[in-house]
């Protein structure tokens, strides 16, 4: 059972509140995040233009250049690990607030990070092969497995259920039932309306619409029943 608040009806004033309370914690993970993309976008581009560099009126230098720009893009890929990584905790730390009443200072959100790393790692790995696979499908069905991941990263970090079994059970949790359902459409609009946001703020207002939008939802996800 989690704490009485996750079954309180969700609002914008309740997931402002709770947001405000984790302040600390959200600003450390998006500057984390932040830092981490930039280092490895950096890798990447200095990578590329040294191997251009080098290359320049030799031999092969178009090969010579498209294999640097290869291993460019090899430089920057563990970097975005790392960042994605990080970045889930803006949904898990939603997920821990709502399980037990407490606010989640940045101390115990890296500590249950570092926890169980590869866990969350493959469990990254499954979302977005299923999702990528979704989306190149057809956009539908890799929005539906998209809207699943609040309900899926709380089943990874609050049990120790198998992570496909987490998977299959989120995916029924949502669409296996009219409750579940609807919380899938409360979750599309606060996403639509997260978009709207960043859009009218040159997305700096992402930086608070996104973190605000995990807290609702994830009381949402308890409320309607998808989460116990």
């Amino acid at each position: 059972m989690a704490a009485e608040i996750a079954y309180e009806p969700p609002s914008i004033s309740k997931a402002w509140a709770a947001f405000l309370a984790h302040i600390p914690t959200i600003l450390l993970i998006w500057v984390v995040t932040i830092v981490i993309g930039v280092i490895g976008v950096v890798a990447s581009l200095a990578l590329t233009a040294l191997g251009v560099g080098l290359s320049s009126g030799a031999a092969g230098a178009e090969s010579a250049a498209g294999l640097a720009a290869v291993l460019g893009n090899l430089v920057q890929l563990p970097f975005t690990i790392l960042s994605n990584l990080v970045g889930v905790l803006f949904v898990a730390v939603p997920a821990m607030h709502y399980a037990s009443g407490e606010i989640i200072d940045t101390e115990a959100a890296l500590r249950v990070l570092l926890h169980r790393p590869v866990r969350y790692l493959l469990a990254g790995v499954l979302f977005t092969v299923v999702a990528v696979v979704g989306f190149v499908l057809c956009i539908l069905p890799g929005l539906a497995v998209t809207l699943v991941m609040p309900v899926y990263v709380n089943k990874v970090f609050l049990t120790d259920s198998p992570i496909p079994e987490a998977f299959s059970s989120s995916f029924q949790a949502v669409y296996g039932s009219p409750q579940g359902r609807i919380f899938a459409g409360i979750e599309l609009l606060a996403w639509l309306l997260v978009l709207v946001v960043s859009i009218f703020t040159c997305f700096l207002g992402s930086l608070v619409a996104v973190p605000v939008a995990t807290f609702y939802i994830q009381n949402a996800a308890y409320h309607r029943g998808v989460l116990s």
